[in-house]
């Protein structure tokens, strides 16, 4: 069905999409573009799919961005009023898809590859993980993937990212202190064994809840404080009228005791 991605799904709920031109160090061209606004369509409307992973074909890269050597009209260039960002066809949350998204990055992650993490609701990597920016040393602006990036972590460390360019690469270390991933794996193999179970852990949970659970949190990010909750408060009696409350009841006590 795809050329520019691969999707599976398994038999516990979890899908996988993963990112698959590794000639080309997964970079991301107009065909990827719109197969990953279609495989959101596709999860979103699949209740047999509960979370998701995101990866990207063995390589150097889990992504490079926009492949800048392939002419063709991601921004639709020469047409100014026409232009568009990308991102909001190559993320879940800007395709409204809610279900939980889990991301596993390797080796180069840069430029346009932010906007599979930015909007991911847990982000993992392996040691050999490089996070940087490239758009200033090439006399680009920077702007659309670090304003995506400031809602994950500091002002100053996205400054920082974007400012030096391809002067200073980000360690896997310094991205798991600074908080821009949650765990950091000493293998490939162990990486993507990882999002797998991890994954698989929230696709157990009634999928209403964590649906309900991410949207809520997610839309947060654009609202102030009273807005965000009085937000949240609907959600939570939405979930509570719908069929997750039957969920909720016929789970056992023992799934949510302490471990």
């Amino acid at each position: 069905m795809f050329e520019t991605i691969k999707y599976e799904t398994h038999e516990d709920h979890v899908a996988t999409v993963t990112i698959n031109r590794p000639e080309a160090m997964n970079s991301f061209n107009s065909k990827m573009v719109e197969e990953m606004a279609a495989v959101w369509q596709q999860i979103k409307e699949d209740d047999q799919v509960h979370a998701v992973v995101i990866r990207a074909a063995d390589g150097r890269a889990f992504s490079t961005g926009k492949d800048v050597k392939e002419q063709d009209s991601v921004w639709r260039e020469g047409v100014i009023w026409s232009q568009w960002d990308p991102g909001r066809k190559l993320g879940p949350k800007q395709n409204e898809m809610w279900k939980p998204v889990i991301c596993a990055i390797h080796g180069l992650c840069c430029g346009g590859a932010y906007y599979w993490l930015n909007e991911s609701d847990i982000v993992i990597c392996s040691e050999d993980a490089e996070f940087f920016d490239p758009h200033v040393s090439f006399g680009m602006v920077s702007a659309c993937e670090p304003i995506g990036l400031t809602r994950r972590i500091a002002y100053g460390e996205v400054m920082r990212m974007n400012l030096l360019g391809n002067d200073e690469r980000m360690s896997s270390t310094t991205a798991l202190r600074i908080g821009l991933v949650s765990e950091v794996l000493d293998s490939r193999d162990a990486l993507w064994e990882r999002a797998r179970a991890l994954a698989s852990k929230v696709a157990s949970k009634p999928p209403l809840a964590t649906q309900g659970t991410v949207k809520a949190v997610w839309q947060s990010l654009d609202s102030g404080l009273s807005t965000a909750i009085d937000r949240a408060m609907l959600y939570i009696q939405v979930n509570n009228l719908s069929d997750g409350q039957v969920d909720r009841v016929s789970a056992k006590k023992s799934d949510y005791e302490v471990r």
